[in-house]
């Protein structure tokens, strides 16, 4: 164990302890209960922050540095490029270095949108070019992952290595990670960082996040806990097609159950509006639907409980019908002896009206119970009709369809490798509108794994697993924290109202401490690396993160749409700034201007505490400091062509 992991560890513990102390002090003996309406958000806001700190604490704990494989690379190989609507030559220029690669392997670009100078692009080029079977066609496509799963189907490779289409690999990409999968036949995923090359030294739009592909990725490792990003990536065929069939008996599993018991209530139904054989013949079928779902509860197989129910179904009908047909029959022969006389004078037909009238309300065939059945013979279908193919190995709960499968397979048994090796150079977003629909994406992505399949109650995940998969996406719950943070201060300044029982001693001993070795422990974590701008983002991204909560929610509880929107990274920024997206940190920034000059004033005049006035002051040019990387993003425009030439 190295000096700097024991340093690590000792700061760690130090961490949490002091922000346990602190936030229980602010709970019990600090908060000031006559403008509660601001202190309570403030206090959940500091325990929410503390949370975070432990989580990241847990995450480094295990943080593992990973020495190279110990086997050769062996196996059979497909690099799949992912595509949508990227410029051609920046595609082809990933798949001229993907064909390059030393390691033995087959190419093949796969192209959601179907162009045509695509396809001559890449067979001129010899390498594979795949689309969208017709089963598609009106089905959902879940975006990426529909396309990857599109392409498993179309592949034989072993091995799986993703990359995007603006991901250029390194020849040696392979025999740098394939070794992994030889030293331990339950690796599923070696997964190496995302690095820029159009990425300048200031980095504005916090591309790069060396803090991410670094320390926290291998202390995810450390938990057998490392995720799939979406690129850059390897993956193993078996186990994401093991995935897929496991996904696909789970989903038949349940759909059948839903439908089974569907059927057993309307059968419950009919059975109580009929009488006679018609009654014997549904309460038998109700019965058979009844035991179909207490042999699904008990493990039987699906294909056999369906098969029963089917068969069932089948013979009752055939009786129903045949009934019903003898009763059709009965109905046309008393109809014919209905008594029917032509009326002298007016030359019309006349029936005995009191006949009809009772031939007219009587249940002639009981075709509400023939519904019933038919019903119950659509909803136990197998085949899963709705989706384009049966077997979906890539998840297609969230958009993104990264984390979901990794946590997918990790609940499977399987183990995943981060290995902290830079061996693909890609394009990073321009612009700021860019990046804020990217970062947007990723977080609602995240956010709807959470909601649809919460870690925490997730079975086959070890707790540690849990955590961590929990920690990635407690942190996009972060912009409701941001809120209570910047309207604490200026409330202070503008109006004098305390968050806090009293600016004492009492505070500064317990808050400076817990922030002091907090900050000492993210330096020794990055070990050099600029972490600042993750800092900066983590709240000046507040109304992106907030967004990012109720489209999520929208989208899990009420089926409202998301869409997908393709990063662009061509460098064709659009121009502008853009202050639909930015609006509120614009107006954050002028309000806590405002504040600190008539906090100042106020202390001048004598209408304020001088103690009170400098914390919230430091506090508000803190957050200052912070949401002015949003102002140098919105001006930004990408590196220089010289600067891109360079890299």
């Amino acid at each position: 164990m190295t000096a700097r992991f024991v340093a690590i560890r000792v700061l760690a513990v130090l961490s949490v302890l002091l922000g346990v102390n602190y936030v229980a002090w602010r709970w019990m003996a600090s908060i000031n209960w006559e403008a509660w309406w601001i202190a309570v958000p403030l206090v959940i806001a500091e325990t929410y922050s503390v949370i975070d700190t432990v989580l990241f604490c847990m995450t480094m704990w295990r943080a593992r540095e990973r020495p190279a494989p110990r086997s050769d690379p062996q196996g059979t190989v497909d690099v799949l490029i992912t595509t949508y609507d990227e410029p051609l030559e920046m595609v082809m220029a990933t798949a001229r270095a993907a064909r390059a690669i030393a390691y033995p392997h087959t190419t093949w670009i796969l192209d959601d949108g179907a162009r045509d100078e695509l396809r001559a692009a890449a067979e001129s080029a010899g390498v594979g070019y795949v689309t969208r079977s017709e089963d598609w066609v009106g089905k959902p496509r879940h975006a990426k992952a529909g396309n990857l799963n599109n392409a498993l189907f179309a592949t034989e490779g072993e091995f799986l290595l993703i990359l995007d289409a603006d991901q250029v690999p390194d020849p040696l990409i392979l025999h740098r990670t394939l070794g992994y999968f030889a030293d331990d036949p339950e690796v599923a995923l070696v997964q190496t960082p995302q690095w820029f090359s159009n990425v300048d030294e200031a980095d504005p739009l916090g591309s790069q996040a060396p803090l991410f592909y670094g320390p926290i990725q291998q202390g995810k490792d450390g938990w057998n806990a490392a995720f799939f990003c979406g690129s850059n990536a390897i993956l193993r065929r078996e186990a994401l097609m093991q995935l897929g069939v496991v996904g696909y008996v789970r989903s038949v599993t349940e759909s059948t159950a839903r439908a089974l018991r569907t059927a057993e209530a309307l059968l419950a139904r009919e059975t109580r509006r009929t009488d006679g054989s018609l009654r014997e013949e549904l309460t038998a079928l109700h019965e058979t639907v009844s035991a179909g779902r207490s042999r699904i509860r008990a493990g039987e197989p699906v294909g056999d409980v369906t098969y029963r129910v089917s068969s069932a179904v089948d013979a009752a009908s055939a009786r129903l019908v045949a009934g019903d047909l003898q009763a059709i029959r009965d109905d046309l022969a008393e109809i014919g002896e209905l008594p029917i006389a032509r009326d002298a004078e007016l030359g019309e037909i006349v029936v005995d009206e009191a006949a009809l009238d009772e031939l007219a309300t009587r249940e002639l065939s009981p075709l509400t119970a023939l519904e019933a059945v038919r019903g119950l013979l659509d909803a136990v279908r197998v085949d899963r009709p709705d989706e384009a193919q049966p077997v979906l190995p890539l998840a297609t709960i969230s958009v993104t369809e990264d984390m979901a499968t990794a946590m997918q397979l990790h609940a499977q048994g399987w183990r995943s490798v981060y290995h902290h090796e830079i061996l693909a150079r890609g394009l990073a977003p321009e612009d700021l509108r860019t990046m804020l629909t990217q970062r947007l994406r990723w977080a609602q992505g995240t956010l709807q794994v959470m909601l649809r399949d919460n870690p925490l109650v997730k079975k086959g995940l070890g707790a540690g697993q849990r955590l961590m998969y929990f920690a990635t996406m407690w942190s996009y719950l972060s912009g409701f924290a941001a809120l209570a943070y910047l309207t604490a201060p200026v409330l202070y300044l503008l109006a004098g109202v305390m968050p806090v029982a009293a600016w004492s001693v009492d505070f500064f001993a317990r808050f400076l401490p817990f922030f002091i070795v907090n900050q000492v422990l993210f330096l020794v974590v990055a070990k050099g690396m600029r972490t600042w701008r993750g800092q900066q983002y983590s709240l000046a991204l507040f109304p992106v993160w907030i967004r990012a909560c109720w489209t999520a929610v929208a989208n899990v509880v009420f089926g409202r749409p998301l869409g997908f929107a393709v990063t662009r990274k061509d460098g064709r920024a659009p121009g502008g700034v853009p202050l639909r997206q930015i609006w509120p940190q614009l107006l954050a920034i002028v309000v806590l201007i405002v504040a600190v000059i008539v906090g100042v004033l106020r202390v001048i005049v004598g209408t304020a505490d001088g103690t009170g006035t400098l914390v919230n002051t430091v506090w508000v040019v803190y957050d200052l400091a912070v949401l002015s990387v949003i102002i140098q993003a919105a001006l930004y425009r990408g590196p220089s062509p010289r600067e891109k030439e360079n890299a």
